[in-house]
């Protein structure tokens, strides 16, 4: 936490003091005795994370295909190919278990 002068609006460093820690100005004569610990935690909201594959929208209108779910054994899952490397790279399949109790998602 920082402390600032209340004289000259300087950040406030803290030295040691004949009987305790203290705050005190290096620019003018202003000291501050330490009497109890001071603190203060604010936490950073997080920011909302996107689904890079576009949300439930995106499995909407996609394909089926025959593919053994590795969580039910279900033998059909929609699919989608996205480019998520270099061009020069293979395309990324994605899956969705067709099993709507499961609906595992996997990738190749």
């Amino acid at each position: 936490m920082l402390m600032f002068c209340p004289t000259c609006a300087n950040i406030l460093g803290v030295e040691e003091g004949p009987k305790a820690l203290r705050f005190a100005c290096s620019t003018c004569p202003y000291v501050h005795n330490i009497t109890k610990r001071i603190g203060n935690r604010i936490y950073p909201k997080l920011k909302e994370v996107d689904d890079v594959l576009g949300g439930s929208a995106a499995w909407e209108n996609v394909d089926a295909t025959e593919a053994t779910c590795p969580k039910c054994d279900h033998t059909k899952a929609f699919f989608m190919q996205i480019q998520t490397r270099s061009a020069d790279e293979p395309m990324t399949t994605f899956y969705k278990c067709c099993n709507m109790a499961c609906s595992h998602r996997w990738r190749e």
